[in-house]
């Protein structure tokens, strides 16, 4: 008799043991929909798309990545907030999307934490200032000097409204006393494409979103936002350096599933991105972008989070952005 309680208890552990695998992360082969609120090609989407090559080799299941760009990130994540928490649908977020707009705008249709489960942090990069080499400015004090000498006639670019190009922007301008024009784009790519032709002079981007045209020479870097110099761009001084001290803003991307995921599900999901984030070939295809992979538990990620809200919404209120950017 005892041995077959025990048999049975053996039984219905080890069935428990399955069934709370079989839950805890999408079975293999599962289509999962990467949703990157920005266009192919920006900035975000530099960083997605080989993390979801990766994640796809790690999950063993296909990835794919879906494009939903415009206002600044808002409808991508919506479009996340709405879907099922069934691992079907992952949202790569950025400081934008889950830090940013929050603070930034009156009312958002998503809640940047009661709507989404946190799952893991990726990566983080600076802000570049890039100018199109017809700019008659070689550095960010004659890039001022020039904004004094024509005030709100110089306009300068961002991946769109909010997005930590735009934001950078509009605390740079109220450092430095200038005034200068905003034009939003639908994505870095679209930004970078007018700055190369000369519609817009400056841009203000994720440093991997015009790296590659700075090294060819087509494209000038006066500036990055981080408070040491990029390794990307290691002769390329940090705004605080080219005389506004104690400035800095940086850009990061995570992953966020729509709320109440399956805490089970949400851990193993974590667990495989970290390896991920941490792995050689993460780094190696990040690193020369001057992307830096970062890798954090579900818990610490959460609380990244909520550090990273309140500190943003510190610096928009302190700086008045907020009333700028409704106006």
């Amino acid at each position: 008799m005892h041995r077959r309680r025990f048999l049975v208890s053996a039984f219905a552990a080890g069935l428990l043991t399955r069934l709370r695998t079989a839950v805890a992360q999408p079975a293999a082969g599962t289509q999962i929909r990467l949703i990157v609120p920005f266009p192919a090609g920006g900035p975000s989407d530099i960083v997605a798309r080989p993390f979801a090559e990766l994640l796809s080799e790690a999950l063993k299941s296909d990835v794919t990545v879906d494009n939903r760009g415009g206002a600044g990130g808002t409808i991508g994540a919506d479009a996340a907030a709405r879907s099922s928490p069934d691992g079907s649908t992952l949202f790569f977020a950025t400081v934008g999307t889950h830090a940013i707009n929050p603070t930034l705008y009156k009312s958002l249709p998503y809640d940047a934490v009661r709507d989404f489960t946190p799952i893991a942090l990726v990566a983080e990069a600076p802000v570049a200032i890039t100018a199109n080499p017809a700019l008659p400015a070689s550095n960010l004090g004659e890039l001022v000097a020039l904004a004094k000498s024509a005030p709100g006639k110089l306009s300068y670019g961002s991946a769109g409204n909010g997005t930590p190009g735009h934001l950078t922007a509009e605390m740079f301008k109220i450092a430095a006393g200038i005034d200068m024009q905003h034009v939003p784009y639908k994505g870095g790519a679209p930004a970078r494409g007018d700055l190369l032709a000369g519609r817009v002079k400056i841009l203000f981007d994720p440093v991997q979103s015009t790296l590659a045209e700075v090294h060819a020479g087509n494209l000038r870097a006066l500036a990055v936002s981080s408070k040491a110099r990029s390794l990307a761009l290691p002769n390329v001084p940090t705004i605080a350096e080219s005389g506004f001290p104690g400035f800095e803003t940086t850009a990061w991307w995570g992953v966020f599933a729509p709320a109440k995921m399956p805490s089970a599900m949400a851990t193993s999901l974590a667990a495989q991105i970290a390896k991920v984030v941490n792995s050689p070939s993460f780094r190696d295809k990040m690193e020369p972008l001057g992307v830096h992979p970062m890798a954090l538990t579900l818990e610490d990620f959460a609380e990244f989070q909520r550090a990273e809200i309140s500190k943003w919404g510190n610096a928009i209120r302190d700086s008045g952005v907020a009333a700028i950017i409704s106006r």
